[in-house]
């Protein structure tokens, strides 16, 4: 960790209007401006940990990343939508407890944000040139001057950029008119990456473990359910065939009127 951070031990956070949370006190104020400084809280900061994920197949360092931000946790209420952190060595990777993370900004040109602000960069348009086919290959410039220019319009207007802010610029940064693609292109490639070959085999006990499974016999039920009614419905389409049948046979009576109709015989002429 740099040593122009060593001495920060504490610092008193604030929760802003924009539901952000910002630095209102520190314990080095010599070399800590808290004018417009921010703080990610560990909502925030799980959310961050999900999006460089994807990178890692790009080269992401999780290390700079853990270099680039000072740990707190919460030790104190420090007053209304205020409490007093207290500096941890906790991994944020590792760790179970929820730790705030300080951007170390003291050097702001050369210093390990700025180096994982460049590092990111260069991961995302990796990927980006990897699942999109662009006429041309994007580069870290366009999407360095693309992203600075909205950041000068928040200067312009006097609003501070949040660190968080200013992370996820980079990490959900697509090119505009390829938005709608991106999650089309990885739904595409995780559906690609499916082998059956990849598919666990099941073993002889485990095989009669699922057969014995009462919780996966719905399919079963339902079908011997449908046959079941299949052989109601014909068993009542037959009964309805044979009342057909007996309304389109002819009665005895119907016969014997019949019978009467037809003409008689003439009877022989004695010679």
């Amino acid at each position: 960790m740099a040593k122009s951070s060593a001495t920060l031990d504490w610092c008193i956070v604030r929760l802003g209007e924009d539901h952000n949370w910002w630095v209102d006190e520190v314990s080095d104020s010599v070399r800590w401006d808290v004018d417009g400084l921010s703080i990610i809280d560990p909502r925030q900061m799980s959310h961050l940990i999900d999006l460089v994920e994807p990178l890692r197949d790009y080269g992401f360092d999780q290390d700079m990343m853990e270099a680039a931000f000072i740990a707190f946790r919460i030790e104190k209420e420090a007053g209304e939508q205020r409490v007093r952190l207290k500096r941890v060595k906790d991994s944020f990777f590792e760790s179970e407890e929820k730790l705030f993370a300080l951007a170390d900004i003291l050097d702001e040109e050369n210093g390990p944000y700025a180096d994982l602000l460049d590092h990111l960069t260069r991961c995302r348009v990796k990927m980006l040139n990897d699942i999109f086919d662009f006429e041309s290959k994007l580069t870290v410039d366009e999407v360095e001057d693309e992203i600075r220019e909205d950041q000068n319009t928040s200067f312009i207007e006097g609003k501070a950029i949040h660190t968080f802010d200013e992370l996820s610029a980079i990490l959900d940064y697509v090119p505009a008119g390829w938005e709608s693609e991106e999650g089309e292109e990885r739904a595409s490639k995780g559906d690609d990456d499916i082998d059956e070959d990849d598919l666990p085999d099941l073993d002889e006990e485990d095989e009669k473990s699922l057969e014995g499974d009462s919780s996966l016999k719905w399919d079963e039920d339902d079908e011997d359910k449908d046959d079941e009614d299949g052989v109601k419905k014909k068993s009542g389409d037959d009964d309805e065939d044979e009342d057909s049948d007996d309304d389109e046979k002819p009665s005895k009576d119907d016969d014997d009127d019949d019978e009467d109709e037809k003409p008689k015989p003439a009877k022989k002429k004695k010679r």
